[in-house]
């Protein structure tokens, strides 16, 4: 499940480069969405940020899937009613991803920190490994990584407090390769870490072709809470 109270962004590093939330805004703007008339502009859409209170069915709602909440066109109040909707509603898992990790680290102090928001920063390779340091300066109960687009090696990670690392290639028009060594390296560091290690996909420009198995089967570990929230679910 996805929830978009913001939609649309300004790129910041080299995991912007081919973003599939712009192409995405893009094809419904031409569609006529009236949610995307400003295309890829960043905009606050203040009549959805109170929409998974209506939710009442357990569910793992990635926020802002098509743009970034911590960008800095996104008001410190409008974040914070974000946060209060995610708090209502401890049915929910919110999975919620940055690149700004030195704003989320300063406005962190004024957001409350429920158990079911699990915070996270994209980490596409070793210059932006700073985001990692900023996170975990933050209250979240779960703290993750998201390696994709991986377009780079990530050697000597320091995951103390991490709770997962998800990794993928990149997928579509232009995508860059992603090696295996690249991966191989960063599970065998969650192994030493004993963090979980969720293996998304090789990516490439036919995602479907190419799959998501490494060393012949899939990864898909999940902190502990998320099979909480499964039990609770059923």
């Amino acid at each position: 499940m996805t929830w978009n109270p913001v939609t649309g962004c300004v790129k910041i590093s080299q995991g912007c480069k081919n973003c599939y939330a712009e192409r995405m805004a893009h094809r419904l703007e031409l569609m006529g969405c009236k949610r995307y008339q400003n295309r890829f502009e960043p905009t606050l859409h203040y009549d959805l940020i109170d929409a998974p209170r209506k939710w009442k069915k357990p569910r793992t709602i990635f926020v802002n899937s098509m743009s970034d909440l911590f960008q800095e066109a996104v008001p410190l109040s409008f974040i914070q009613d974000v946060f209060s909707t995610m708090a209502a509603c401890p049915q929910h898992v919110f999975q919620v991803l940055t690149k700004r990790g030195e704003r989320l680290a300063e406005l962190a102090k004024h957001l409350p920190w429920p158990d079911n928001v699990w915070m996270g920063v994209s980490v596409e390779d070793q210059r932006v490994v700073d985001r990692i340091e900023f996170l975990r300066q933050t209250p979240a109960k779960i703290k993750f990584l998201s390696c994709e687009p991986l377009i780079g090696p990530l050697e000597n990670l320091n995951l103390t407090d991490i709770d997962w690392v998800i990794v993928g290639g990149e997928s579509g028009r232009g995508a860059r390769p992603m090696s295996q060594l690249w991966v191989k390296s960063i599970l065998r560091q969650c192994r030493d870490a004993r963090v979980k290690f969720f293996f998304k996909q090789w990516g490439g420009i036919r995602k479907d072709k190419t799959g998501r198995k490494l060393n012949g089967r899939t990864y898909d570990e999940m902190p502990k809470q998320k099979i909480i929230q499964i039990a609770v679910a059923a």
